[in-house]
């Protein structure tokens, strides 16, 4: 497996890897339509565009027969550097994939001297907060939650000790 930066020619193998993980944690607490109907697909296609083009913010996982395993996108958001996407195919699950992509978020991030990052996480999607416990992300002492999403912070100088 490779992790590398994500360009515009990724987008077409990205959609069907974001939908697919995105199902695996929406798929019968929330309308289909909300997740994976024609509106929400446009719009997670425009937000993957937009994201591809800034080009940097955006890491994918190969594997070693060219398929996408994995992605992340991080950028800043309201003054916070923010990862706003981590996914991994679900058949790729339990490979180290997710752990190797955001090793190297959190690399990128210590390199521009950024000192900590936030992200959401869906309330329900307990695979993946523990997945970020484990990898030292912590409660928002003061706004604990965003509609339907807790929010995280991570130590970026202390990350990966």
């Amino acid at each position: 497996m490779m992790i590398r930066n994500a360009t515009p020619a990724d987008l077409d193998a990205i959609i069907p890897l974001h939908a697919a993980a995105r199902a695996t944690y929406y798929r019968g607490r929330i309308p289909e339509d909300d997740f994976d109907g024609p509106i929400e697909q446009a719009r997670v296609r425009g937000g993957w565009t937009r994201a591809l083009a800034r080009g940097r913010g955006v890491l994918c996982a190969e594997a070693a027969n060219g398929t996408l395993a994995g992605v992340a996108a991080f950028h800043e958001v309201d003054g916070a550097l923010t990862l706003t996407q981590l996914h991994v195919a679900p058949e790729s699950w339990g490979r180290g994939i997710g752990t190797a992509l955001h090793a190297a978020c959190v690399t990128s991030w210590q390199r521009s001297d950024v000192r900590a990052a936030r992200l959401e996480v869906y309330e329900r999607n307990l695979r993946a907060q523990a997945f970020y416990a484990r990898h030292g992300w912590r409660p928002d002492r003061v706004t604990p939650r965003s509609g339907a999403h807790l929010v995280l912070w991570l130590d970026v100088r202390s990350a990966g000790e």
